[in-house]
């Protein structure tokens, strides 16, 4: 188990990062509100039927894991999976950017989408130089 190729360092970084802000998102999940440019709300003051704190802990779970997998689909060069996380980081780009756009999410937020197109772009770049390189 080793990171082969410039695509498998893209993929290992990114998933190092999802996993780490899994895990400040389950351990203190007000840090991520406040990474993410959301109104951080005492727990002391939120209202009995407010789950943000919930769904926080839940999408950090989500991340810790995809992380994860990220990390181990490096380590084994499981570059069907990378191919696969391209369009699906570019879909997530623009689900996450429209939020923004409609003010759902605070514009600090646009740093998600950012994250996630810059690494479906540097994973595209590397798998097709490699491609190009192996032929």
């Amino acid at each position: 188990m080793k990171i082969r190729d410039a695509s498998g360092w893209t993929m290992f970084i990114f998933g190092v990062m999802a996993f780490l802000l899994g895990v400040v998102g389950i351990i203190r999940p007000e840090i991520l509100l406040a990474i993410l440019g959301f109104e951080v709300v005492e727990r002391a003051a939120r209202a009995s039927s407010d789950y943000t704190l919930t769904f926080m802990t839940a999408s950090s779970m989500a991340s810790l894991n995809m992380g994860i997998y990220y990390v181990l689909a490096a380590l084994n060069d499981v570059k069907i999976f990378y191919r696969w996380t391209v369009p699906f980081r570019g879909l997530t780009f623009i689900v996450f950017t429209t939020v923004v756009i409609l003010g759902i999410a605070p514009l600090k937020f646009i740093g998600v989408p950012v994250w996630e197109l810059t690494g479906a772009i540097a994973t595209g770049i590397a798998l097709a130089r490699e491609k190009t390189t192996n032929k």
